[in-house]
């Protein structure tokens, strides 16, 4: 039998096309945090960490809803040279604001506000490491540390005993076309050639949350859309069995 095209091994690490690179969560690596994760995308490492607060913005006030949002940034050396700190330019940036309100809405789609009750939980993606992929690790990773916040909260009595504030899992992971072929989760060197790159936001049931897709060069066609969902979504059911097992079961969503 002839192999398929995404079986043959033909990435610079040896990776096959349908592959994810070695994926790590090291859950509770902030000891000041209500909930904290350090992922590894290979090269790409993000800290995660949620902060608890029993209370919500004045715009929320006395409605019964909490609130889940996200910052994110990138550190000084996080990449090959070094980047001022966006609070020194005295302004954030586009991109950085545009991550920031990606993670937020991702993490959203999976909570259920009322259940939360009035407390907001803020999550902190701060990439220490980058080599492609840094919005879709900060997102998987995030889940993560929000499932432990909302854990500390009800643990305090902030969140109902029952309430089932986390209505499902979340995470991310990005495709692209190389050379004609369809490739999952793309390190730098492959993301800076690809002629189409996407990422996708995916809940554990499967569900998309957002999808970010561009012809870098070419246009793609239906054909070529389809191949990339269905990667990402072989992909991001792989990260939501890593979640998982980071968390535990009982964790994983509730």
């Amino acid at each position: 039998m002839t192999a398929s095209p995404l079986d043959e091994s033909v990435r610079a690490d040896g990776r096959t096309p349908a592959q994810l690179r070695p994926v790590t969560i090291e859950r509770g690596w902030s000891a000041q945090a209500e909930g904290s994760a350090l992922i590894s995308f290979g090269g790409t490492k993000v800290l995660c960490t949620a902060s608890f607060t029993n209370g919500v913005p004045r715009w929320l006030t006395g409605k019964g809803k909490g609130w889940v949002t996200a910052e994110y940034a990138m550190i000084p050396r996080s990449t090959n040279e070094r980047m001022d700190r966006e609070s020194v330019k005295g302004r954030v940036g586009g991109r950085t604001h545009e991550i920031s309100r990606l993670v937020g809405r991702s993490l959203r789609a999976i909570i259920d506000t009322k259940a939360l009750g009035e407390n907001t939980i803020v999550i902190d993606c701060d990439v220490l490491q980058a080599d492609g992929g840094t919005r879709t690790a900060a997102i998987t990773g995030a889940y993560v540390a929000l499932a432990d916040a909302v854990a500390w909260g009800r643990e305090r009595g902030f969140i109902g005993k029952n309430a089932r504030a986390l209505i499902d899992t979340v995470s991310a992971v990005s495709v692209g076309i190389i050379d004609g072929t369809p490739m999952l989760d793309l390190a730098y060197v492959e993301d800076v050639r690809a002629e189409t790159d996407m990422n996708v936001v995916v809940t554990g049931r499967g569900l998309f949350v957002e999808v970010q897709g561009t012809a870098e060069g070419a246009p793609f066609d239906r054909r070529e859309l389809d191949s990339l969902l269905d990667l990402a979504l072989a992909g991001n059911a792989e990260l939501a069995r890593i979640q998982a097992e980071a968390l535990g079961a009982e964790l994983a969503a509730s």
